[in-house]
This record gives structure tokens, C-alpha cells and sequence, in this order.
């Protein structure tokens, strides 16, 4: 569990992005961008998964931060289809860095479930192509190849090293085929929990798990 929480606003193209940040108990040692599922079908910060994968980071030590995409809660905007949303991401990944120096000096963790999954890999792609990519990605019932960017031939591609994939053996939602041809040509992984759905109902704490041992094998 987070220590405290507390919430804050960061500027996005459509406006305010507000957004809580989760500290953890103890020394700071880095921070974890977690991205919530599809704004049109009730997808927000306070996600199941989304927590989740937050208190995972929050067990390493890492400050979890959840924004509400554009047109959720308190956030100005509506639904881009994961453009705008990404463009928002990349430009609060710099105000965090600018506003939180010492957890951003640490290590970098970014993480999505569903839609956010999608984000989070455009976001990856765009700081790999700058030198500074984050040293964990972990991705929760990955819809990536939904959200191609404009102009993109193909879905953003993750990297085979730092990629955490879980996806749930029965989800009706992303089937599993749909992944495994996402995957296919780089041969990327992926954790099939047995039994899980998209939502991963009754299988949290494997997936808590999982998330946490990937953040302490890349982020220390």
C-alpha cells in the first residue's frame, strides 16, 4: 500500500491532466508511470489493475503515478484514439522529471493495462528514439495492436530485455491470439496466467506479484 497519496495536475494539450502520485514507505528509488484502460468503456486511474501494478512499484520503492487521460475525471479533453493521449504522456514524463528531480534521477518503471498498454508502448518508443527509455515496461492484458499511431505501418514494437507482458488465458476482450500476432515477428514472451480474464478477477495477487519481480530484476 502507498504510504500517501496525494494528487496533483500536469499540462496537457486538451488542458489540466490530473493525476495521483502514490509514495511509497521509505527512500524514493525511482518512479512508475501506470496507464489506465479505455476511457469510453470506464477506464480511469483507480482501475483494479491499474492500482495494482502501482503498489507493486510502490513495494520497490518506486512513486506510482496515475493520470486520468484526457476527457477522464478531472481532466480536460476527449478521447484521441491514443494520439493525443500519447503526446500527453511524453509532455508529463518531462514535467515530472522537471518537478520531481530526485525520484526521477532513479529508476524508471511504465506500465499499462488494456488501451493504456497501447500508450505506454508509443511512450516506450518515443524515449527509446531520444536515448532515454525506461528501464521496466509491463503490460496487462496488451491491446497494443488496436492503436497504431498516425503515419505508423505498424503497432509500436517493445523490447525482448525489458518487456513484461501478462495476459490472461480466457480474456474475452484482447484474445490472446490477437497478441501472440502482435508479437510474433520479434518473439517477445508472454505470461499466460491460467484462467484469468481481461480483468484478471481472482488472479490480482499473481499479477501483483509478477509485476514486482520484474521491477526489482530491472529497476534494483
Amino acid at each position: 500500500m502507498a504510504a500517501r497519496t496525494e494528487t496533483v495536475e500536469f499540462d496537457g494539450e486538451a488542458g489540466r491532466i490530473d493525476c495521483a502520485l502514490d509514495w511509497p514507505d521509505g527512500d524514493v528509488r525511482g518512479w512508475a508511470l501506470v496507464l489506465h484502460p479505455h476511457p469510453l468503456h470506464g477506464g480511469a486511474r483507480g482501475n483494479k489493475v491499474v492500482t495494482t501494478i502501482a503498489r507493486a512499484a510502490n513495494q520497490r520503492g518506486l512513486v506510482a503515478v496515475r493520470p486520468d487521460f484526457r476527457g477522464v475525471g478531472q481532466s480536460a479533453g476527449s478521447f484521441d484514439h491514443a494520439r493525443g493521449e500519447t503526446r500527453d504522456m511524453i509532455g508529463l514524463v518531462e514535467q515530472f522529471r522537471a518537478r520531481y528531480p530526485q525520484a526521477a534521477a532513479g529508476a524508471w518503471a511504465l506500465g499499462g493495462f488494456s488501451f493504456g498498454t497501447a500508450v505506454a508502448a508509443h511512450v516506450y518508443e518515443a524515449f527509446a528514439q531520444r536515448g532515454s527509455a525506461p528501464d521496466a515496461l509491463m503490460l496487462a492484458g496488451p491491446a497494443v495492436a488496436r492503436f497504431a499511431l498516425e503515419g505508423q505501418e505498424q503497432p509500436s514494437r517493445v523490447p525482448l530485455d525489458r518487456t513484461l507482458l501478462v495476459h490472461g488465458e480466457v480474456d474475452d476482450v484482447v484474445p490472446l491470439a490477437e497478441v501472440f500476432d502482435w508479437l510474433r515477428a520479434d518473439g517477445v514472451p508472454v505470461t499466460v496466467v491460467p484462467g484469468a480474464g481481461h480483468f484478471f478477477h481472482g488472479h490480482l495477487i499473481t499479477l501483483r506479484g509478477l509485476m514486482e519481480a520484474h521491477i526489482a530484476r530491472l529497476c534494483g
